[in-house]
């Protein structure tokens, strides 16, 4: 009830300050005044390298023992892997099967991959899950019998690579209310050149966008129990917004617990985030992830030399998950003008707050001392919402449906076209920046974008600099 009072109120007071034109409730709304908004990662902010290295940078207030792990952890994010047996014992043991030959390839600069910006360019900071519906037609999907869970369009020598995706665009056409036009952009995936034969009957594509790997530590800091008091499953609030906490496998201890990370929260802690990058993206082997995904049909890749057993030893793990924890999220420029307060203003109007969660104050991470209690302005509940038909890949991962998706966090947002040289945004990289972004939302956030929608020209213009300026 608590909750729901709270987000009524909130919007009766956003749509008497879009009527009012809003002038008194700057000066009166302390959320406005609040410099904390300007460090949206707290005392880890990073307040002293922009441009192209904004995103780089680890936490401000990085411990000195920290400080040296964090670099050393960097070199093995960044610099390729390499085929075993090689010279280079800590590095070799890429694939046998693989999508890219380090970390950085899809997270450039630790920024966020696109799918292929021209015509017949290679998926880098992209890739294809691949999956047959269960037996029974109910619970987990299973992977490709022949292809496995995830495609690897490359190998190593001696290895064949399973085929080349390839993926076309139809144009979807609309109009705002107020009758500008607009084009969407809906994908198809196809895969060529199938190494193995084709791909099981039925079989479900469903792609994923490498996201921005900043201020991880700080959201895995957030306590379960915001999570829960954000968390509505059966809308008990009657406000349309139903979101669910994922529940996943923690493969250390082969328990369930609470998912926070990628796009269904498929994954419960940074760690296992990484380790399971390693071998499905690199074909790296961790104690996490000691088997390589190489199916029967694949008797080359299950026959290739590995690079020891795992070849991801656990204190280069721990190396590469504080370097994960500790990249620092981008200070804030510009914050206070007024046309950006108007945008917030007009973003929680239409409620995309709802679900984009402004600010969470975190709690103690075992071992990290960096992160605990700080105010954090990261804009995502770390939620499942059904975003609709037009959105969903018709796959379940664990809790989560076919249409149901993470918040994705919106921090550092502004740097994706200086950092890598584009605007891409949503689970596939379809929209073009942000207003096709909101434009395909659907499910729970049909209301949003109908508001969004039938806003006039200059209003939506000032909601996007608002979520551009993040």
């Amino acid at each position: 009830m608590t909750r729901a009072l709270g987000r009524s109120m909130r919007g009766l007071l956003a749509v008497a300050c879009i009527m009012t034109g809003c002038a008194e409730h700057a000066e009166s709304d302390p959320a406005q005044r609040d410099e904390s908004q300007r460090l949206p990662g707290g005392e880890t902010t990073n307040t002293l390298l922009f441009g192209t290295n904004a995103l780089t940078m680890p936490a401000a207030n990085i411990t000195a023992e920290h400080e040296s792990q964090f670099f050393t952890g960097n070199s093995f994010f960044n610099q390729s892997w390499v085929q075993a047996p090689a010279s280079t014992e800590a590095r070799d043991g890429l694939g046998p099967l693989f999508n890219a030959r380090s970390c950085a390839s899809c997270h450039f600069k630790d920024g966020r991959g696109s799918p292929p910006l021209e015509e017949g360019a290679p998926f880098v900071g992209l890739l294809l899950r691949l999956s047959v519906p269960s037996a029974s037609g109910s619970g987990q999907p299973l992977p490709d019998p022949v292809y496995g869970g995830q495609l690897q369009p490359l190998a190593i020598g001696g290895v064949e690579s399973e085929g080349a995706p390839r993926v076309s665009y139809t144009e979807v056409r609309g109009s705002y209310a107020d009758g500008e036009a607009y084009v969407l952009l809906e994908p198809s995936y196809t895969i060529g050149d199938l190494t193995h034969g084709a791909l099981a009957d039925g079989v479900q594509i469903s792609p994923r966008v490498a996201p921005a790997v900043v201020g991880l530590g700080l959201l895995e800091a957030i306590p379960s129990a915001r999570l829960l008091e954000l968390a509505d499953p059966e809308d008990v609030d009657g406000d349309g917004i139903s979101g669910r906490i994922q529940h996943t496998l923690d493969a250390a201890t082969g328990l369930m617990r609470e998912g926070r990370f990628g796009w269904k929260a498929e994954q419960p802690s940074v760690r296992q985030q990484a380790a399971a990058a390693f071998v499905g993206d690199l074909g790296v082997t961790s104690s996490l992830f000691p088997e390589q995904d190489c199916t029967p049909a694949e008797s080359a890749c299950r026959a290739a030399t590995p690079g020891g057993s795992p070849e991801l030893a656990d204190h280069l793990l721990d190396r590469v998950e504080l370097y994960s924890r500790l990249l620092a999220v981008p200070m804030r420029e510009r914050w206070r003008d007024a046309s950006l307060l108007e945008g917030q203003r007009l973003f929680s109007s239409a409620r995309c707050d709802a679900c984009h969660v402004a600010s969470h104050e975190t709690g103690a991470l075992e071992g990290l001392p960096e992160v605990e209690n700080q105010r954090i302005y990261p804009y995502t509940d770390l939620l499942l919402h059904d975003m609709g038909e037009a959105l969903a890949d018709a796959r379940p991962v664990f809790e989560a449906s076919g249409s149901e998706w993470r918040t994705p966090p919106l921090w550092a947002l502004r740097f994706y076209r200086i950092v890598n040289g584009h605007d891409r945004l949503l689970h596939d990289g379809r929209a073009r920046g942000v207003a096709e972004a909101i434009l395909w939302h659907g499910g729970e956030a049909t209301p949003s974008r109908e508001a969004f929608r039938t806003m006039t020209r200059e209003q939506r213009s000032q909601l996007i600099e608002f979520v551009e300026s993040l």
